[in-house]
């Protein structure tokens, strides 16, 4: 009885501990932080609190499994740091052009359609995650991606030395 009891007392600890880690941290980032670029013409926004949560799980429930910790598995030369995002044609470093990569990805060179291996609205039959993904998830998403690298810095994108 007591060990029963004492499983599932660890099992609520655990779980109020992780909703208040991971409330806290998304409020605790200031709005500076919280600040990013949206489009080719330099416009930024503030991503909410909720934004901020949101796309981190979508990110790591969606791409996550191939871009854990902003690398690329399947290609490690080509990240998801701001460094290899601005140097992808087209660029790749505001949330508008991330969304549209999410819709229609292509080669880093931007030639070729990579719809039918990477993950995309496009590829929805292939890869069901994304059916249920609205703009607002990609917006989310996108946020995400331009977020990380304030936060873990050089990890965001460090591939081997890190992940």
């Amino acid at each position: 009885m007591f060990k029963k009891y004492s499983k599932f007392c660890a099992l609520v600890l655990v779980g109020i501990f992780s909703l208040f880690v991971t409330t806290a941290s998304a409020i605790d980032l200031d709005e500076a932080t919280r600040t990013v670029v949206v489009d080719s013409s330099g416009n930024t926004t503030v991503l909410s609190p909720e934004q901020v949560k949101r796309g981190k799980r979508l990110f790591n429930a969606t791409c996550g499994a191939c871009h854990l910790g902003g690398i690329t598995k399947t290609n490690p030369n080509v990240g998801l740091d701001p460094e290899a995002l601005s140097l992808a044609t087209p660029r790749r470093d505001n949330i508008d052009a991330l969304v549209d990569y999410i819709k229609n990805p292509t080669t880093y060179d931007g030639l070729d359609s990579i719809a039918e291996v990477h993950l995309s609205i496009r590829s929805a039959d292939i890869y069901p995650r994304m059916r249920s993904l609205t703009d607002e998830d990609l917006y989310a998403i996108a946020g995400h991606i331009m977020l990380s690298p304030r936060i873990l810095t050089e990890k965001w994108g460090g591939g081997k030395i890190y992940y």
